[in-house]
């Protein structure tokens, strides 16, 4: 698979950041904020990852994958606690406080979703 070019991966970070804030600011529901979110910043992630790095597509989704099972798993533990952040709504916004295997499932969606982007767009170009 080939990769996009960096511009296109600047612009996808800019825009899943945006509809990211707009989601832990403004939606409190039961799906968009704890399904949709979750599978959405798999999607920030990687887009950023590839924006900064020449990384090859599996490579970084790996990596991004890896990254938000530790957070979860970091959430696990209770990290926000330890770390006495847990008056901190932006730490807890953003490392969150509860682990739940549903969240490391939207993970994987959202990377297998990533791939299959991905996939379609280089076999168009091919």
């Amino acid at each position: 698979m080939h990769r996009k070019s960096q511009a296109t991966y600047v612009l996808g970070t800019l825009v899943f950041f945006l509809i990211e804030v707009f989601i832990a600011v403004y939606v409190f529901d039961d799906i968009v904020r704890p399904y949709l979110g979750d599978l959405l910043v798999v999607i920030l992630l990687y887009c950023f990852t590839m924006a900064i790095t020449h990384l090859r597509i599996i490579t970084a989704l790996t990596i991004v994958l890896c990254f938000s099972f530790v957070v979860e798993f970091l959430q696990g533990i209770q990290l926000i606690e330890m770390l006495g952040w847990q008056n901190s709504r932006l730490a807890r916004t953003i490392i969150g406080t509860s682990f739940s295997y549903w969240d490391l499932l939207m993970y994987t969606a959202g990377a297998l979703l990533i791939l299959s982007i991905e996939w379609f767009i280089s076999t168009r170009k091919a």
